[in-house]
């Protein structure tokens, strides 16, 4: 009698709903959600591609230790203008100063992503970085105040959220959506299926439901 191999158990190192809702449209489904809590602080002299990734490995080298079989994936997502990291906006003044440094410019999201996969006594790990362009309108007075008063962008990275009223202000974009919105989707299930993770088929439509 054969016994069937344990199903291996994805922990999601976030605490963001954006980036488990994104997860949930392709079919995939983490068995916990365990964000670390980390400062987030940029290093000196740090670039924006090495703060993305720095801070997604230490999210999931901080939850791995909790979860030391389980599969870990971890993100970071930081928006820049030029080598300009901007922040993840608490407060109005950062939010205007964002809005201010985006209008009638493009400037890049940067994804840095990483899987750690359980490997005999540790974790094996793939990381990815994945970058998006993405150009603003020019904003008048009114359209900043308006985007401010909707309240969207707080804790938001550069201030705004591209799946929301910012929509309206993105004139251009170049790359992955969902990367901006948090999580690039085609780099994950690239990720988790070229390590062996079991990921829902996609169902080709019928000819009756296409």
């Amino acid at each position: 009698m054969t016994i069937p191999s344990k199903a291996p158990r994805l922990v999601l190192a976030s605490a963001s709903p954006r980036r488990l809702d994104l997860l949930r449209q392709i079919g995939i489904v983490p068995d916990a959600v365990d964000p670390a809590d980390l400062d987030e602080t940029p290093l000196r002299d740090e670039l924006p591609p090495q703060h993305a990734l720095r801070l997604a490995a230490e999210k999931a080298s901080c939850v791995a230790a909790r979860h030391p079989d389980s599969w870990i994936l971890a993100a970071d997502t930081v928006v820049a203008c030029g080598r300009r990291i901007l922040p993840k906006a608490e407060r109005e003044e950062e939010a205007r100063r964002c809005l201010s440094l985006l209008s009638g410019r493009r400037h890049r999201v940067i994804g840095g992503i990483v899987l750690l996969v359980p490997d005999g006594d540790g974790h094996r790990r793939i990381d990815r970085l994945v970058r998006t362009d993405v150009t603003f309108k020019v904003l008048d007075r009114s359209e900043a105040d308006a985007y401010i008063a909707s309240g969207e962008w707080k804790g938001k990275a550069g201030g705004y959220a591209i799946q929301g009223r910012a929509g309206a202000l993105v004139r251009w974009i170049g790359g992955s959506y969902s990367n901006v919105v948090g999580l690039s989707l085609h780099e994950v299930a690239g990720m988790l299926h070229g390590a062996g993770f079991p990921h829902p088929p996609i169902a080709h439509p019928t000819d009756e439901q296409a």
